[in-house]
């Protein structure tokens, strides 16, 4: 007010993460409060690689009262009616939109952040594996959502280690969806594969490289149809298995964008049954449950050997989504995590696990930004990095945590990839 100003205007480009309608709401009251004049907050819509703006502009009082609300994850234009009063200007009551809580705005999130990726690259749709398993179900939704299910192009890629039940569930997801749907068999090529290399393999028991043989054969079929048809590969790890390097480089890691990027495991759960019991604004996809029960009921498995859970290389998600999220968003330092009522064991093979996973992380595909410290542009860890924290070692002075002291060099790279992580 000493400059003359009479009111404030705030033209914005902020990207949308959890909980930042909140902060930008406190920011603008606090600098109403400060001047005493009213504010125009107008910011920007739409999804830019991994950053996604949600809108939602408003406008404040004077007296820091909302007076309008714009609605997010969509273009608006609203006139408001600004009047000179005795006590400078003021606006008069307009449209009110309420915004989504976290599960809703995640999804628009996630929907709007694939609508605009696929759409301003120019892509004639999507193209994506249909296992029977949540993530990938919740991704097929999400696609349909963002682009309708003329442009989703499923398809389902068995090997001997495919149950029925993944081959029933994949198929009425799908139906579900209206997608157009195909079943290709992998066991020429990954038989085909292994013969290739049976002589240089001979004497050597099976394990992880054979497992990693499937997942990169479907990335292969993947990208083929990708070339012949001129879909975009989706990939469809979660925030949880791209944490700790439960995924397959060249294989299930394969794809242009991956909207689920940024959600632990629990949350897509979470936001599977949202989605079944809401229809997304905005959203092409039919109403009603597109994910089937069983999908989002049975326990999670990648179906690369016989009788595999998630749970033989892995803690419990409701373990791991908490280690991970006071290892990455919060920064803890491991003493404290344990005081959480972890085991030290499992927070100590998590927090490995993180950080020798640094080096997938740098070669996956750009996914919606939802949390505030996403893998990527928020947390900038080098790969090469001989030094750990131990459990009780104090953080040293002016450090986020305490993860350069203490432990001793790692002697080399386990040989990890799909469906193991030692």
């Amino acid at each position: 007010q000493e400059t003359g100003s009479e009111m404030l205007i705030s033209p914005n480009g902020s990207p949308f993460d959890w909980p930042k309608p909140d902060q930008r709401m406190n920011v603008a009251v606090a600098r109403v409060k400060e001047t005493g004049l009213p504010l125009l907050y107008v910011n920007q819509v739409g999804g830019q690689d991994e950053l996604v703006f949600d809108g939602a502009s408003f406008v404040l009082n004077a007296d820091a009262g909302l007076a309008a609300q714009l609605p997010a994850w969509e273009e608006a234009v609203r006139v408001v009616e600004m009047r000179r009063t005795g006590a400078g200007w003021r606006c008069e009551p307009a449209e009110r939109c309420v915004l989504e809580e976290l599960d809703a705005a995640a999804y628009q999130a996630c929907v709007l952040g694939l609508r605009d990726y696929v759409d301003k690259n120019g892509f004639p749709g999507v193209v994506m594996g249909l296992s029977g398993g949540i993530d990938s179900a919740l991704v097929a939704a999400m696609s349909v959502d963002a682009l309708g299910s003329e442009r989703v192009h499923c398809v389902m890629l068995p090997y001997r280690y495919t149950s029925n039940e993944s081959l029933s569930d994949a198929a009425d997801c799908a139906k579900a969806l209206g997608v157009r749907y195909d079943i290709v068999p992998i066991a020429p090529a990954v038989e085909g594969f292994l013969a290739m290399l049976g002589t240089m393999f001979a004497g050597r028991s099976p394990d992880v490289t054979e497992e990693n043989v499937q997942s990169r054969v479907r990335g292969t079929a993947l990208m083929a149809v990708s070339n012949k048809f001129g879909g975009m590969v989706m990939t469809t790890g979660n925030k949880s298995e791209m944490s700790v390097g439960y995924a397959t480089l060249y294989g299930d890691m394969n794809g242009g964008f991956n909207p689920i990027k940024d959600l632990y495991k629990l949350e897509v759960y979470r936001l599977a049954r949202w989605r079944n019991a809401h229809t997304p604004r905005g959203g092409k996809g039919p109403a009603g449950v597109v994910i089937p029960e069983n999908i989002i009921t049975r326990p999670p498995t990648a179906e690369l050997r016989e009788n595999q859970t998630d749970q033989d290389s892995l803690p419990p998600y409701e373990v791991l989504d908490d280690i991970l999220a006071c290892l990455v968003e919060r920064e803890m330092p491991l003493s404290d995590i344990v005081a959480r009522g972890h085991e030290p064991q499992t927070v100590k093979k998590v927090e490995r696990l993180l950080y020798i996973a640094e080096y997938k992380r740098r070669q996956a595909a750009p996914g919606v930004k939802i949390s505030a410290r996403n893998f990527g542009r928020d947390r900038r860890y080098p790969i090469t990095n001989k030094f750990r924290e131990e459990i009780g070692t104090p953080p040293l002075k002016g450090s986020p945590r305490a993860a350069s002291v203490g432990e001793a060099p790692h002697t080399a790279r386990p040989r990890v990839d799909a469906g193991e992580v030692a």
